[in-house]
C-alpha cells in the first residue's frame, strides 16, 4: 500500500510537469470555460442554470479522453512496462497510479469551475449539490476507464488521438452541454445515451435516481474490460 501511495504521489508530480497534461487537463478546459461561458451567457441568459454542469462535463471528457490515453500508451506500449516487472511491481501498477493522478488533476479543474462560475458568470449552483458531485465523480470514473481502454488498445499516437476524438466529439455534441438535446433529431437523442456524458449531464441537471447507478454499472463493466486487456498485456 505504501508503494502504491508513493507511486500515485510520484505520478501526480510527473503529471504536473508534463506539458501534455498541462494542455489537456488544465489549459484547454479552462480557456474553453472562460471563452464559451461568456458566449453562452451573453447569447442565452438562461444558460446560467446549467453552465457549471456543462463546463464540468466538457472538462472531464476532455481530460480523460485526450490526456490519459497517451500517458498509458507510453507505459504499456513501450519498454517502460519492463521496468515495472524488473522491480517487482504488478502490471496494473501503472494504470492505477495514472488513473488516480488524472482523477485528482481533473477534480481540481472541476472545483475551479465550480467556484469561479458564480462569481464571474453569475451561474446558478446546482440545486442538489450532493447529487451533482456524485454525478461528477461517476462520470469522471467512467470516462477515465474509457481512456484507459483506448490507451491500452492503441500504441500509435496518431491512431490513439483519432479514436479519442471519435469518442470525444459526439460525447460533447450530443450530450446537451453545447445546446439543448431536444433540438437534435429524435434518433440522435437516442444515440446520445450511448455516451456517459449524456447520462451524467442529465444526472447533474434533472437529478433522476437511475442515472448514477447506470454510470456505476458502466464503470464496473469497463473495469472488467481493462482487466482483460491487462491480462493480454501480461501474456504478450
Amino acid at each position: 500500500m505504501k508503494a502504491l501511495i508513493y507511486g500515485i504521489g510520484l505520478q501526480f508530480k510527473f503529471d504536473i510537469r508534463s506539458k501534455s497534461m498541462l494542455i489537456t487537463c488544465y489549459l484547454v478546459p479552462l480557456v474553453f470555460f472562460f471563452f464559451m461561458s461568456g458566449i453562452f451567457t451573453s447569447v442565452d441568459p438562461m444558460a446560467t442554470k446549467t453552465l457549471i454542469s456543462s463546463m464540468t462535463v466538457f472538462t472531464i471528457t476532455m481530460s480523460a479522453l485526450m490526456g490519459l490515453p497517451p500517458a498509458l500508451a507510453e507505459i504499456y506500449g513501450t519498454d517502460i512496462k519492463k521496468v515495472y516487472n524488473a522491480n517487482g511491481a504488478p502490471i496494473w501498477f501503472g494504470i492505477i497510479t495514472q488513473f488516480v493522478s488524472s482523477f485528482i488533476h481533473t477534480i481540481i479543474v472541476c472545483l475551479i469551475i465550480f467556484a469561479v462560475s458564480p462569481l464571474v458568470f453569475k451561474a446558478e449552483l446546482p440545486s442538489e449539490l450532493l447529487w451533482y458531485f456524485l454525478s461528477l465523480i461517476a462520470l469522471l470514473a467512467v470516462t477515465l476507464a474509457i481512456g484507459c481502454i483506448i490507451g491500452l488498445l492503441f500504441k500509435q499516437q496518431a491512431k490513439l488521438t483519432m479514436i479519442a476524438m471519435i469518442v470525444f466529439l459526439p460525447s460533447i455534441m450530443l450530450s446537451g452541454t453545447m445546446f439543448p438535446a431536444d433540438m437534435l433529431p429524435q434518433f440522435m437523442q437516442y444515440i446520445a445515451y450511448a455516451f456517459p456524458a449524456t447520462i451524467a449531464f442529465k444526472a447533474m441537471t434533472s437529478f433522476q435516481v437511475w442515472h448514477i447507478p447506470v454510470l456505476l454499472g458502466i464503470f464496473l463493466l469497463l473495469c472488467a474490460v481493462v482487466a482483460l486487456l491487462l491480462k493480454f498485456r501480461v501474456k504478450r
